[in-house]
C-alpha cells in the first residue's frame, strides 16, 4: 500500500502509517516489536514530555543514542513537539558533544545513562541546555537543579495525545551534523519540506511499499541511515533495526530471520559481507533490492555480490548531507555502465558545471550542480559558508547547491564520480575531517607537525592515514600515539596508519603539501587498472 496523499511534515510519515494500519509491526530491535500505533503513542508521549520540560517549538533537540526504539521515539517525538532533532553519533567525544549542542544552541538532550558523566563539563558549554532525558537504569548523575530525569519515566507519565500543530513545512526539522573544511562540524538544516522531498523521491524510484521489510545498520545520526528510516516510515513498512554492522554474519542473519526485502549498505558492509565464506548457502531470496551509497563500490566487489544476490536489484547511488541524495542508476542500466552513479533523482535537476559555469562535455571534469526542494537551507550559523555552498540559480529568488565534488558525464548524461575538490575522507561511511584529526595529533606533547589524508582501501573504502613529524629530541611511539587518538576521536576517524617522518612536502608558502603525499600513495600503488565502460578518464588531473 503506497501514501493515499503526501504528508505536510515529516512526522505525518508515522501518523499516517499508524492510522492506515496501527498493527502493522513499525520496529523490530533485538526481541522487542513495535506496531504503528505503540510507536505513534510513545511519539505523542515523547512530544508531551518534552513540552512539559520547557521545549518549545523550533527549538533543537540533541539525540545521542544507538540504532534502538528509544531513539526512534525521541526523533518523532521531538518532531512532534515542534522542534528540530540533531542526531549525534555515539561514540562523539565530550568536547565535540559540548560544541555540537552549543553551536545549534539545543535546549534538550537525550542520551543513555552511561554516556551522561561529562554531563557537568558540557553543560558548562551550553548555557541553552535544560531538560535531559536518560534512557537506561543506571546511576544518574548527580545535578544540583535535578534536570535529569529517566526517559521511560517521563514517557510514562505523560499524556497519549496530539499537539496542535505550530509549525510550517519551511520549518527546520533536522540539523545533521558533518564534517568541515576548518575542522569544526557544520549543521546541515533540513526543513520538513525538504526531508519530505528527499523521501518520497526514494521512495517513488526504490518502488517501496508497505510490504518491505528494511533493515537498517547505520546509524541514525549517519543521513543514510536516517533515509532508510523515514522511507519506511513513510510507507508503513517495517524496519529491522540493528546497532552496528562491526561484524558480517548478524546482518545475514537478520536478512535470513526477517525475510529482509530492502537493504542499504556502504563499501565497508560489503566488503565484510563478501568476506563471509558460507554466503551462498544463506536463504536470501526474499531480499527485493540492495542500495549502495556514502563512496564508489568496487568493481570486483560488485561483481560477487550480483552473484551471491542474483535475484535482488542493485542501485547505485550518490548523495551528500546536503541534499541527502542526488543521483541514483537503474538497475537496468548496470551491464552498460557499471561505474556510473546515475542520473538525478525525481523531483530534481542536476548537471556538472565547468569553473567558466557551463555544463561540461563528456568525459570533462566539472563541479556537480543540484536543483530541488530536497536541498539543505544551509549551514547552522555560518552564513559565509552557506553564501559558498547555495549560489543564485537561474530562475528569480531560487538558489542551487554547489557540491564541492567532481564528476564527469557520457553522451547520455549518466554520472560518473571523479573526486572531491576538497580532502574530507569518507571512512565506513562516514565523513572525517583531517583537520579534525590533525588537531588532535597536533595536541599531543611530542608531534611537531602532522598531515591527514585519505588512500585507498578494499575495505573501509578509504583509510586515514596520519604523516607526523615529532619535536626535535623527541621519539615517537606511534601505538601510544594511536591509544591518544582513540581516546579523542570517534572510531571511525582513527587513522589505520601513523607514518613518522623527518619532515613533510611544503610548498613554497610553508603550507604542507598533502597533494605530494597523495601523489607518493597512488605511486606506490601503481598505475590503475583499465576501466571496462564509460568515459574516458580526463586527460589533466582535477584541481585540488
Amino acid at each position: 500500500m503506497r501514501p493515499a496523499a503526501a504528508p505536510v511534515m515529516v512526522d505525518d510519515f508515522l501518523r499516517d502509517s499508524a492510522a492506515r494500519a496501527p498493527d502493522k509491526v513499525a520496529l523490530i530491535v533485538g526481541e522487542q516489536r513495535v506496531t504503528y500505533a505503540q510507536l505513534e503513542s510513545q511519539a505523542n508521549r515523547c512530544a508531551n514530555a518534552l513540552r512539559a520540560a520547557g521545549v518549545h517549538p523550533r527549538d533543537r533537540v540533541a539525540i545521542q543514542l544507538p540504532n534502538s526504539v528509544e531513539a526512534v521515539v525521541a526523533i518523532f517525538g521531538a518532531l512532534r513537539a515542534g522542534a528540530a532533532f540533531l542526531a549525534v553519533h555515539p561514540s562523539t567525544k565530550p568536547d565535540k558533544l559540548a560544541y555540537v549542542l552549543g553551536n545549534c544552541g539545543a535546549r534538550a538532550f537525550v542520551a543513555r545513562d552511561s554516556d551522561l558523566r561529562f554531563l557537568g563539563e558540557v553543560r558548562a558549554e551550553v548555557p541553552t541546555l535544560g531538560p535531559v532525558f536518560a534512557v537506561g537504569e543506571g546511576q544518574l548523575p548527580e545535578t544540583a537543579d535535578g534536570r535529569v530525569r529517566r526517559f521511560g519515566d517521563a514517557l510514562a507519565a505523560a499524556p497519549d495525545v496530539g499537539l496542535p500543530r505550530q509549525r510550517v513545512d519551511l520549518d527546520l526539522a533536522a540539523l545533521i551534523y558533518t564534517s568541515g573544511s576548518t575542522g569544526k562540524p557544520k549543521g546541515v538544516m533540513h526543513t520538513h519540506a525538504g526531508l519530505r522531498a528527499s523521501t518520497l523521491s526514494i521512495v517513488a524510484y526504490l518502488e517501496n511499499t508497505s510490504d518491505d521489510v528494511v533493515l537498517v545498520v547505520l546509524p541514525l545520526s549517519f543521513g543514510y541511515g536516517l533515509t532508510n528510516l523515514l522511507c519506511a516510515t513513510c510507507v508503513g513498512a517495517t524496519v529491522v533495526l540493528e546497532k552496528s554492522f562491526s561484524f558480517a554474519y548478524p546482518i545475514i542473519e537478520a536478512m535470513v530471520k526477517h525475510r529482509v526485502t530492502g537493504f542499504a549498505g556502504v563499501p565497508t558492509i560489503w566488503a565484510l559481507i563478501l568476506q563471509l565464506r558460507e554466503l551462498d548457502q544463506a536463504d536470501l531470496s526474499s531480499l527485493r533490492y540492495y542500495t549502495n551509497a556514502a563512496g564508489p563500490l568496487p568493481p570486483a566487489h560488485l561483481e560477487r555480490l550480483r552473484l551471491a544476490f542474483p535475484r535482488a536489484r542493485f542501485y547505485s547511488m550518490y548523495g551528500q548531507t546536503e541534499c541527502i541524495r542526488s543521483s541514483f542508476l537503474p538497475p537496468e542500466e548496470l551491464d552498460r555502465r557499471p561505474r556510473s552513479v546515475g542520473r538525478g533523482i525525481p523531483n530534481q535537476e542536476c548537471w556538472v558545471e565547468n569553473e567558466d559555469g557551463r555544463p561540461v562535455l563528456p568525459g570533462e571534469v566539472g563541479e556537480l550542480v543540484i536543483r530541488g526542494s530536497h536541498v539543505m537551507r544551509g549551514y547552522w550559523g555560518e552564513p559565509e559558508t552557506t553564501a559558498r555552498a547555495l549560489r543564485p540559480g537561474r530562475y528569480p529568488g531560487e538558489v542551487v547547491y554547489y557540491s564541492g565534488d567532481l564528476f564527469t558525464v557520457d553522451e547520455e548524461g549518466f554520472l560518473y564520480f571523479v573526486s572531491r575538490k576538497d580532502d574530507i575522507i569518507k571512512c565506513r561511511g562516514e565523513k572525517v575531517s583531517p583537520r579534525e584529526v590533525e588537531n588532535v595529533l597536533h595536541a599531543h606533547p611530542a608531534v611537531l607537525e602532522a598531515a591527514v589524508i585519505g588512500v585507498p582501501d578494499a575495505i573501509l573504502g578509504e583509510a586515514v592515514k596520519a604523516y607526523v613529524v615529532p619535536k626535535e629530541g623527541v621519539a615517537i611511539v606511534t601505538k601510544e600515539l594511536l591509544g591518544y587518538v582513540k581516546s579523542n576521536l570517534e572510531d571511525f576517524m582513527v587513522p589505520k596508519e601513523i607514518e613518522v617522518r623527518a619532515a613533510l612536502p611544503k610548498t613554497p608558502s610553508g603550507k604542507i603539501c598533502k597533494s605530494d603525499l597523495r601523489a607518493e600513495v597512488r605511486a606506490a600503488a601503481g598505475p590503475p587498472a583499465t576501466p571496462v565502460s564509460g568515459p574516458a578518464a580526463p586527460t589533466a588531473p582535477a584541481k585540488e
